[in-house]
């Protein structure tokens, strides 16, 4: 029998080849690995689709997901048949192939191994262009919206006179559509080339002519097709240049055409615009000709022209027309953009006043009762007093308040309105007593009821708790107070970002009180989605990446899953055409706790309105830490709070409602996603009265009215009545002041408004400069009101009485007493409040540490015309301040900068010294800048003047005293 082996004389063995069995087990795994990556994806568009169908916008899950499928086919699509066309097109053109070089020769290798793959190489060079293209497409969705559904403004830009619209819509549409031009143009133009030259349309080192006739018409026609689209960028340049950013020293961040760019560089985009047209046309004209000699010329002349009139031209415009005379060159430009930026901040209807700032001094009877009328000072500060609420009303280590409380209005039993702060009792997961995914997403679930306290004073009596404690209103587990019967179970949450299985087999731990036994409950409202069925389960395993939801015997029949629980969150899901408020607050709206949310929609294309970044404008001293900032880094240059939204702390439930009926780009959007923003008119009362005017948006404005409270273009120009938002002078980080909340009488006003109220101090001087208001209540008339005090005399800016109060004698002795405690002094906010011609200081000032780790109103400061005082209580303050009775005497009544009086002693003279030597220095720079030997003659007299007074001053100056900021 011969030897069936694998010795030398059997049939030779196969090497490397798997087994049948192998074979099936490798397809297998792969037919599994696909399944399991497929699946993958369809998990996260199915959950999904599910949350956006729980809370009853599935409409935009559909719109966005359709538009973006709609954008990728169509541009995938056409990028795709371009650039597979002119490949086939080039290949079709080539020439009868010949190997009399070297070059050919070489190229043959690569010709015969393409030949076999000639159609797979063509589809896959055409899907990997078409899914890049499709991809960009699908992110212009928003821009598509907005260009179908555009609403006219009704307001034309000053050049061109067409409608904003053009600008904030239409245009930005069809710079997309260049930008695809032109990717299309350059790839095309490089499939082409490359194919020409593969197959010997295009040679470089063989002799002869370098292409054949064929490949110099396809290429001519497609630089033709680029040079136009160059053509019609030169004219959409035109309108962009109402658009266009720039640097100008005159007001910083610019917006729109200056001189310049009328006078110059429009004139050259057009004459620009007619040279592309007449170089598109020459390289058209190869078709016939077979020559590239007049396209090349027309190319040169059109990048000579550009170099010479787009931009030599325009820099001898500037340096010899504008320079010499910029001010007269500019002013109508300057005008056109004050009024655009105005307009498109909503600052156009500010009512700009004069005010003195100094009451009168034999006044102080009157000014001292004017002062129990001008505001309800809020002597706690929601920014401080959060420790106190967790110590207080925490009641166990699973819940939590925010480090920054909310301001609101509630009415007294009396049916009076009160500025209430108030605070959600939220769930901490971290402080859950043992952690286990038991624990943490199906027992703890939710938070409980809201505490609240007066704004306006504290705890005074020993009997009803400790002085100097919040006065609460509300309060207890459950609490109960003012606010009735409601429901307190907080499952959606500005802290709440876990999610959690509630409704099914496992019950969930309600809250517990000392001496009671624990209470549990079963969720019953209808936020969530539905895990009962198997599908649903699988597909949140895989997107929570959690395998026991499949398994585990606690996720059963009626179990939903929670998720998306922050109030921001939610909004920007269901709206994602909003810019969201960074601050949202609670309210208790018939019978139910509401998250309330200012969003905003906003665009970045109005003409010759100067552009801002909100991230950047909205950060002050407290959204480093405390609170969050609104969460947009793009530049904007129109800004409206369209929309005012809700969210049920119990079902998660998102209502949106118009806000701003007028506002082109709502309604726009409202277009877009019909049935999703509801009408103004469905917001009930309940809810109307605690809708307030947004912070975010207000200090927007406030930074744009730094600059743009100047309408007069020259005055505009020099700069010289420019203000800034001062640091916060209670806290050490030396950000901008917030803007507080509180109920106040403004000059001219009948009755107390709750206002946001902020302060300025002229540019680069701690002396006060203007005092803003908003009308912050909803349901007054004139809600949203600006109101600005500009001051015209010397009066001491925030700062300044910040260390004015450092320097009084009886703080000193305060910080002393304190540290003797082992206690800390903790300034609250400093709130400004005008009075009768002048402006009334006061702040509450806490003591923390010793016995009680939370912060206890101990005293309260108060500073008007000069005269600080520091006392027990508001009315001892008020009482000091304008009497005489139990005052401090007053450490100065010099007035900052003026030297004409005799100096204050101690402390406050040797910072008014400093102060005033700043400022002469400064004068003398200025005067010498300019050449005014007179001015800066003056200058130097009195900066040596206030050398002296701060030697003087330092000599004098007594021990002790206390440094600002919170903790000192």
């Amino acid at each position: 029998m011969p030897d069936r082996g694998s010795g030398p004389t059997g049939p030779r063995m196969r090497v490397g080849r798997p087994s049948r069995r192998a074979r099936t087990l490798l397809m297998t795994l792969g037919v599994l690995a696909v399944l399991a990556m497929a699946f993958v994806m369809f998990s996260g568009f199915w959950t999904d689709w599910l949350w956006y169908r729980s809370v009853d916008y599935s409409s935009v899950f559909t719109t966005t997901l359709l538009t973006k499928i709609g954008l990728f086919g169509v541009f995938g699509l056409l990028m795709a048949l371009l650039v597979g066309l002119n490949i086939w097109l080039a290949h079709r053109l080539r020439p009868p192939l010949s190997a009399m070089s070297m070059e050919q020769q070489n190229l043959d290798r690569y010709r015969m191994g393409i030949a076999p793959f000639k159609k797979w190489v063509l589809l896959s060079i055409t899907a990997l262009v078409g899914l890049i293209a499709g991809a960009s497409a699908a992110s212009q969705w928003r821009t598509w919206l907005m260009w179908v559904n555009g609403v006219p403004f009704g307001q034309k830009d000053p050049q061109f006179h067409k409608d904003v619209s053009f600008y904030a819509f239409d245009l930005p549409w069809y710079r997309f559509l260049l930008g695809f031009g032109f990717a299309a143009a350059v790839l095309c133009l490089i499939a082409a080339a490359l194919t020409h030259y593969l197959y010997g349309g295009l040679r470089v080192t063989s002799p002869g002519a370098r292409a054949t006739g064929a490949a110099t018409g396809h290429l001519s026609v497609l630089l033709g097709f680029f040079v136009a689209l160059k053509a019609v960028a030169y004219w959409l340049d035109r309108y962009g240049l109402a658009v266009k950013s720039s640097d100008f020293k005159a007001a910083g961040n610019w917006t729109g055409l200056r001189y310049v760019d009328a006078n110059a560089y429009l004139p050259a985009k057009t004459i620009l615009f007619c040279i592309a047209i007449i170089c598109a046309v020459l390289f058209f004209a190869t078709l016939w000709r077979r020559t590239w000699q007049l396209p090349v010329i027309g190319f040169g002349l059109m990048v000579l022209s550009a170099i010479l009139i787009g931009g030599l031209y325009p820099a001898i415009v500037q340096k010899f027309q504008v320079q010499p005379n910029e001010q007269a060159k500019e002013a109508p430009y300057i005008k056109k953009n004050i009024d655009a930026t105005r307009t498109a901040y909503g600052i156009d209807d500010a009512d700009v006043t004069n005010y003195s700032g100094k009451g009168a001094p034999d006044k102080r009877a009157e000014q001292r009762k004017a002062a129990d009328s001008a505001a309800s000072y809020r002597l706690v500060d929601p920014n401080v007093v959060s420790p106190a609420f967790q110590q207080l009303q925490q009641e166990r280590k699973y819940y939590q308040f925010p480090a920054t409380l909310d301001v609101d209005r509630y009415k007294t039993p009396d049916g009076k309105l009160q500025d209430t702060v108030v605070g959600l009792r939220e769930l901490n997961i971290t402080g859950i007593p043992k952690r286990n995914w038991i624990n943490d997403h199906f027992t703890y679930t939710h938070g409980f009821g809201v505490i609240a306290s007066k704004g306006t004073g504290t705890v005074t009596d020993e009997n009803d708790g400790t002085v100097g404690a919040p006065d609460f209103t509300e309060s207890g587990l459950p609490t109960s107070g003012g606010f009735g019967t409601y429901e307190q179970r907080v499952y959606y949450g500005e802290k709440t970002e876990q999610y959690s299985i509630v409704g099914g087999p496992q019950k969930e731990l309600d809250y517990e009180k000392n001496g009671e036994k624990t209470r549990t409950t079963s969720y019953q409202g209808k936020g969530g989605v539905d895990l009962s069925s198997p599908l649903n389960r699988a597909a949140y395993a895989v997107t929570f990446n959690e395998p026991q939801m499949l398994y585990s015997g606690a996720v059963g029949d009626g179990s939903r899953i929670l998720y998306n629980r922050t109030p921001k969150e939610r909004v920007e899901a269901v709206a994602p055409w909003l810019t969201i408020d960074g601050d949202a607050y609670p309210a208790v709206v018939d019978g139910r706790i509401q998250w309330i949310v200012d969003a905003y929609t906003t665009s970045n294309g109005y003409p010759y309105a100067s552009r801002t970044t909100l991230g950047d404008t909205t950060t002050d001293s407290l959204t480093s830490q405390q609170r969050a900032v609104v969460a947009q880094q793009n530049q904007v240059n129109y800004i409206r709070n369209s929309v005012k939204a809700t969210v049920d702390a119990y079902d998660g439930t998102v209502s949106l409602y118009q806000w701003d009926t007028k506002d082109p780009v709502l309604k726009t959007w409202m277009k877009a996603f019909p049935g999703t923003v509801k009408a103004k008119t469905d917001i009930k009362p309940e809810l109307l009265a605690h809708l307030r005017y947004p912070q975010d948006m207000f200090k927007v404005q406030r930074e744009l009215l730094t600059r743009y409270h100047v309408t007069d273009a020259a005055q505009f120009y020099s700069g010289s009545d420019a203000w800034q938002v001062p640091d916060d002078p209670t806290n050490r980080n030396s950000n901008a002041v917030p803007p507080y909340y509180l109920s106040l009488k403004m000059p001219g006003q009948t009755g107390q408004k709750f206002s946001l109220t902020t302060t300025f101090t002229p540019n680069g001087r701690p002396s006060l400069g203007a005092f803003m208001a908003v009308d912050a209540d909803a349901t007054s008339p004139d809600f949203g009101k600006i109101r600005v005090l500009r001051v015209t005399s010397t009066v001491q800016g925030p700062q300044q009485v910040q260390s004015e109060l450092n320097g009084v004698d009886k703080v000193a002795e305060f910080v002393r007493n304190l540290r003797g405690t082992d206690s800390d002094i903790e300034y609250g906010n400093l709130l400004t409040i005008p009075v009768d011609g002048g402006f009334l200081y006061i702040e509450p000032v806490y003591a923390r540490g010793g016995s009680a780790n939370y912060p206890l109103l101990k005293m309260v400061a108060a500073s008007y015309g000069g005269k600080t005082v520091f006392e027990a209580s508001l009315t001892e303050a008020l009482n000091a301040v304008f009497g005489e009775e139990g005052a401090q005497p007053p450490a100065t009544t010099q007035p900052p900068g003026d030297t004409t009086n005799p100096p204050a002693t101690g402390g406050t003279a040797l910072k008014e010294a400093i102060a005033d030597a700043q400022k002469a220095y400064d004068d003398g720079q200025a005067a010498l800048e300019k050449q005014d030997w007179t001015a800066y003659g003056k200058a130097q007299d009195a900066l040596q003047e206030a050398l002296e007074r701060a030697a003087d001053a330092q000599s004098s100056k007594p021990a002790g005293g206390s440094s600002g900021g919170k903790n000192s």
